[in-house]
């Protein structure tokens, strides 16, 4: 029998509520709420979560628990990944939304956050042969080797496009030379890690990944190739936001994005050799959807 659970994200560039029904195999979204807080960004510039931008946060979870209340929702599970992680004051971050909403936030580690992506992923991806799952966000890169439907290995790099953005003083239009330093700024961070791949196919998934695909595929196909993903960063290096907006029919807070998201995810396929990335349309929320289900021990009852 399907249980209705709530599983929310504070990430690094939104934070996001999925509401769903689910028998611990499947997964029905029956809400979403998505809230553009780039905590990524911020933390990358000044070290820590601002005043406002808690604030903001304690907004976002205390409609989520509204919203999953409404929804009938047995529990919600609230957990937040690398600008939180990051911050020099996420402990005072969580005791501030603790007190306001009563929602205990979990600050997961890289290595969780990869697991349950690997667990939503597999939703609509088990006919994909990759060896490879790349989800970048505001914060950071997560890379994990695939072998079925086992995570062999996994990193976490913080190339994600707040940090990016922050780092090189991306603009849109953005100078050839910004974009040249925060290609080699990526490509320098990825040589310096361990993690080896002999290339292949790579499935991408998360709010950046969806964003490059919305842009360049309003048909809906779900292969991405590097010559699209070097183009979306061609291109929006030369556009205002406002003509990025019209250009690729995005929000315009995903819009600011685009540019730092194709340039990783275009650094990301040269190093590990993948010509092509398959897009999943589902992810951390959904994984861990999953596991509340399968009876983890996450969340707290409604």
């Amino acid at each position: 029998m399907a249980s209705v659970l709530a599983a929310a994200d504070i990430g690094s560039n939104t934070a996001h509520l999925l509401v769903a029904a689910t028998d611990g195999q499947l997964v029905m979204r029956i809400d979403n709420v998505n809230e553009w807080i780039p905590l990524g960004e911020e933390v990358a510039r000044y070290g820590e979560i601002p005043k406002e931008r808690i604030d903001e946060l304690v907004s976002a979870i205390r409609e989520f628990k509204r919203v999953a209340v409404l929804r009938a929702a047995k529990s919600l599970y609230v957990f937040a990944t690398e600008a939180v992680r990051a911050a020099a004051n996420r402990d005072a971050v969580i005791r501030r939304i603790k007190s306001d909403t009563g929602v205990q936030v979990d600050v997961i580690s890289p290595q969780r956050e990869a697991e349950l992506s690997m667990r939503g992923i597999r939703l609509d991806t088990r006919g994909v042969d990759a060896n490879l799952m790349f989800e970048v966000g505001g914060g950071s890169a997560q890379i994990a080797g695939l072998t079925g439907d086992k995570m062999t290995d996994e990193i976490s790099l913080s190339i994600g496009t707040g940090r990016i953005i922050a780092s090189g003083n991306l603009t849109n239009p953005c100078p050839p030379g910004a974009v040249k330093a925060a290609r080699h700024t990526i490509s320098e961070a990825l040589k310096a890690q361990a993690f080896t791949s002999e290339g292949g196919v790579a499935i991408a998934c998360g709010g950046v990944a969806r964003g490059l695909w919305r842009a360049l595929h309003p048909d809906g196909e779900k292969e991405l190739h590097r010559d699209e993903i070097d183009y979306i960063a061609w291109s929006t290096a030369r556009l205002t936001v406002p003509r990025i907006i019209e250009r690729f029919d995005v929000k315009p807070k995903r819009a600011g994005t685009l540019l730092a998201g194709a340039l990783v995810y275009g650094e990301l396929m040269r190093h590990f050799e993948c010509p092509m990335l398959h897009l999943s349309e589902f992810g951390v929320r959904e994984g861990a959807v999953l596991e509340m289900a399968n009876g983890q021990g996450l969340g707290a009852a409604l």
